[in-house]
Protein backbone atom coordinates (compact mmCIF):
# COMPACT_ATOMS: atom_id res chain seq x y z
CA UNK A 1 0.00 0.00 0.00
CA UNK A 2 1.34 3.44 -0.93
CA UNK A 3 2.28 5.84 1.82
CA UNK A 4 -0.02 8.79 2.33
CA UNK A 5 1.53 12.13 1.48
CA UNK A 6 1.54 14.51 4.44
CA UNK A 7 3.51 17.49 3.13
CA UNK A 8 1.45 20.34 1.73
CA UNK A 9 3.20 23.44 0.37
CA UNK A 10 1.39 26.46 -0.96
CA UNK A 11 1.96 30.08 -1.85
CA UNK A 12 0.00 32.28 0.48
CA UNK A 13 -2.14 34.89 -1.30
CA UNK A 14 -1.46 38.51 -0.37
CA UNK A 15 -3.58 39.61 2.58
CA UNK A 16 -6.88 41.28 1.71
CA UNK A 17 -9.88 42.47 3.66
CA UNK A 18 -12.33 41.32 4.70
CA UNK A 19 -10.36 38.54 6.32
CA UNK A 20 -12.97 35.88 5.47
CA UNK A 21 -12.34 36.57 1.79
CA UNK A 22 -8.61 36.02 2.40
CA UNK A 23 -9.44 32.76 4.21
CA UNK A 24 -11.50 31.61 1.22
CA UNK A 25 -8.58 32.39 -1.12
CA UNK A 26 -6.16 30.45 1.09
CA UNK A 27 -8.59 27.53 1.20
CA UNK A 28 -8.91 27.50 -2.61
CA UNK A 29 -5.14 27.45 -3.12
CA UNK A 30 -4.62 24.81 -0.40
CA UNK A 31 -7.37 22.60 -1.83
CA UNK A 32 -5.85 22.81 -5.30
CA UNK A 33 -2.34 21.99 -4.03
CA UNK A 34 -3.57 19.10 -1.85
CA UNK A 35 -5.41 17.62 -4.84
CA UNK A 36 -2.43 18.05 -7.19
CA UNK A 37 0.01 16.46 -4.74
CA UNK A 38 -2.32 13.79 -3.37
CA UNK A 39 -2.07 15.12 0.19
CA UNK A 40 -4.71 14.20 2.75
CA UNK A 41 -4.97 14.36 6.52
CA UNK A 42 -6.94 12.29 9.02
CA UNK A 43 -8.02 13.22 12.53
CA UNK A 44 -5.17 11.10 13.92
CA UNK A 45 -2.37 13.01 12.18
CA UNK A 46 -0.12 15.21 14.31
CA UNK A 47 0.97 18.21 12.24
CA UNK A 48 3.43 21.06 12.07
CA UNK A 49 2.67 24.32 10.23
CA UNK A 50 5.33 26.75 9.04
CA UNK A 51 4.26 30.17 7.76
CA UNK A 52 6.22 32.95 6.11
CA UNK A 53 4.20 36.16 5.69
CA UNK A 54 5.49 38.76 3.26
CA UNK A 55 4.24 42.25 4.08
CA UNK A 56 5.34 45.60 2.71
CA UNK A 57 5.52 49.10 4.13
CA UNK A 58 3.38 49.87 7.17
CA UNK A 59 1.54 46.53 6.83
CA UNK A 60 4.48 44.72 8.42
CA UNK A 61 3.84 46.65 11.65
CA UNK A 62 0.03 46.56 11.49
CA UNK A 63 -0.45 42.80 11.20
CA UNK A 64 -0.09 40.60 14.28
CA UNK A 65 1.28 37.16 13.47
CA UNK A 66 -1.21 35.47 15.83
CA UNK A 67 -4.19 36.94 13.95
CA UNK A 68 -2.83 35.95 10.53
CA UNK A 69 -2.01 32.46 11.83
CA UNK A 70 -5.60 32.10 13.07
CA UNK A 71 -6.85 33.07 9.61
CA UNK A 72 -4.59 30.48 7.96
CA UNK A 73 -5.51 27.67 10.35
CA UNK A 74 -9.22 28.48 10.01
CA UNK A 75 -8.88 28.42 6.22
CA UNK A 76 -7.21 25.00 6.37
CA UNK A 77 -10.13 23.78 8.49
CA UNK A 78 -12.63 25.07 5.92
CA UNK A 79 -13.78 28.00 8.05
CA UNK A 80 -14.27 31.25 6.18
CA UNK A 81 -17.21 32.87 7.93
CA UNK A 82 -20.60 31.84 9.21
CA UNK A 83 -21.42 29.77 12.29
CA UNK A 84 -18.81 27.32 13.56
CA UNK A 85 -21.37 24.52 13.48
CA UNK A 86 -21.72 24.83 9.69
CA UNK A 87 -18.81 24.59 7.27
CA UNK A 88 -19.33 25.75 3.72
CA UNK A 89 -15.85 24.61 2.68
CA UNK A 90 -14.33 21.14 2.92
CA UNK A 91 -11.68 20.86 5.64
CA UNK A 92 -8.13 20.14 4.55
CA UNK A 93 -7.01 19.69 8.17
CA UNK A 94 -9.88 18.17 10.16
CA UNK A 95 -9.07 20.17 13.33
CA UNK A 96 -6.36 22.65 14.25
CA UNK A 97 -5.96 20.84 17.59
CA UNK A 98 -3.86 18.43 15.48
CA UNK A 99 -1.22 21.13 15.04
CA UNK A 100 1.52 20.51 17.59
CA UNK A 101 4.15 22.94 16.33
CA UNK A 102 3.94 26.27 14.50
CA UNK A 103 6.50 28.73 13.21
CA UNK A 104 5.45 32.11 11.86
CA UNK A 105 7.66 34.81 10.39
CA UNK A 106 6.71 38.15 8.93
CA UNK A 107 9.21 39.73 6.60
CA UNK A 108 9.40 42.43 3.96
CA UNK A 109 8.51 40.87 0.63
CA UNK A 110 11.51 40.00 -1.53
CA UNK A 111 11.05 41.16 -5.13
CA UNK A 112 10.75 37.62 -6.51
CA UNK A 113 7.90 36.70 -4.11
CA UNK A 114 5.38 39.06 -5.74
CA UNK A 115 4.03 39.55 -2.19
CA UNK A 116 3.05 35.89 -1.87
CA UNK A 117 4.04 34.15 1.37
CA UNK A 118 4.51 30.46 2.06
CA UNK A 119 2.67 27.83 4.09
CA UNK A 120 4.00 24.33 4.67
CA UNK A 121 2.10 21.63 6.55
CA UNK A 122 4.07 18.52 7.49
CA UNK A 123 3.89 15.56 9.83
CA UNK A 124 4.95 16.64 13.32
CA UNK A 125 8.11 14.95 14.59
CA UNK A 126 8.97 15.85 18.21
CA UNK A 127 12.46 17.32 18.54
CA UNK A 128 12.90 16.04 22.11
CA UNK A 129 12.43 12.41 23.04
CA UNK A 130 10.16 11.79 26.00
CA UNK A 131 11.83 9.24 28.29
CA UNK A 132 8.97 8.39 30.61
Amino acid sequence: MAKRRLTLKLRLPAYITPRNLWRAQIHAVATQQARLRGVSYTEEDCLQVDVRLYLDGPAIFMHDVDNRLKDILDALQGRAGGPKSTRKLKAIIPNDSQVFCVTVEKLPAPWQSHGLGHVRVTKYVPSIKDNR
